[in-house]
């Protein structure tokens, strides 16, 4: 008995010699504000050799007029000419727009991170601070908004 010649064959992406495009991951985008240039390119030099796509503030104004595109995590210092990064960091939580995105503050402050938190930052980085730390403070930071809309779309489904 032989098999018909009419049948047409299903390929499945078991089959060998078949590759299937991987998805493409989009670089996850830093909005850095901060008014000393120095450490704003510091700062561009670290995220971009990470593999960030970086845009930098140099001052308050820009970001109090949403004049920026939205970014993945922004990353805040405290003391910005003529503003409190804080109030900044309120700003940005209460906006519909950027209320989901995760906000770190930097800071030389002692109590950064107890000023930071009631403001409704993330998280916190003090000054000065060690590259791998502040690395893994913006991964986690991206990560745990990452799970989140995955835990949101999970339970959504299962409704």
């Amino acid at each position: 008995m032989g098999k018909s010649k009419n049948k047409a064959k299903s390929v499945e992406p078991s089959d060998k010699g078949i590759n299937f495009a991987q998805p493409l991951t989009m670089k996850k985008k830093i909005l850095v504000a901060d008014d000393d240039p120095g450490i704003r390119d510091i700062f561009k030099l670290i995220f971009e050799r990470a593999g960030y796509n970086i845009e930098v503030k140099g001052d308050a104004e820009e970001v109090l007029k949403n004049n920026f595109t939205i970014p993945d995590v922004f990353l805040i210092d405290k003391l910005l000419s003529g503003y409190d990064g804080l109030d900044i960091c309120r700003y940005l939580k209460s906006n519909p727009l950027t209320s989901h995105i995760p906000v770190i503050m930097v800071s030389a402050s002692p109590d950064i991170g107890s000023t930071a938190i009631k403001a409704g930052a993330d998280d916190f980085v003090e000054k000065p601070f060690d590259l791998k730390y502040l690395l893994k403070v913006i991964e986690r930071n991206i990560s745990r908004v990452k799970n989140e809309r995955v835990s949101r779309r999970v339970s959504k489904i299962a409704e």
